[in-house]
């Protein structure tokens, strides 16, 4: 089991940035894909970005050119770099680690973009 701390949302009005970071434990981090999800007030939870234990990254449609995930596995964190935020993207965010039959998430943590 891996247990993943997210931190970095808050408030920002439309335009600003944001970098939000999940530190996990354990050791296999480094051999895990990690992902951070949303889940905005009455909608599922969507998928993000993605980044594999090789370094390659997916991205949604929605966070194309704005939205950067990367990973310090020397640090066992992975961070979304957030740019050109927009009120659609107010939700909680999650932090998600995928390892053969492990799938752990964080607490989550909260971004509103105001207008």
């Amino acid at each position: 089991q891996v247990q993943l701390v997210e931190s970095g949302g808050g408030l920002v009005q439309a335009g600003g940035s944001l970098r939000l970071s999940c530190a996990a434990s354990g050791s296999i981090f480094s051999r895990s894909a990690m992902a951070w999800y949303r889940q905005a007030p009455g909608k599922q939870r969507e998928l993000v970005a993605v980044i594999s234990s090789g370094g390659s990254t997916h991205y949604a449609d929605s966070a194309k050119g704005r939205f950067t995930i990367s990973r310090d596995n020397a640090k066992n964190t992975v961070y979304l770099q957030m740019n050109s935020l927009q009120p659609e993207d107010t939700a909680v965010y999650y932090c998600n680690a995928k390892f053969y039959d492990l799938n752990d998430w964080g607490q989550g943590t909260q971004v509103t973009v105001s207008s």
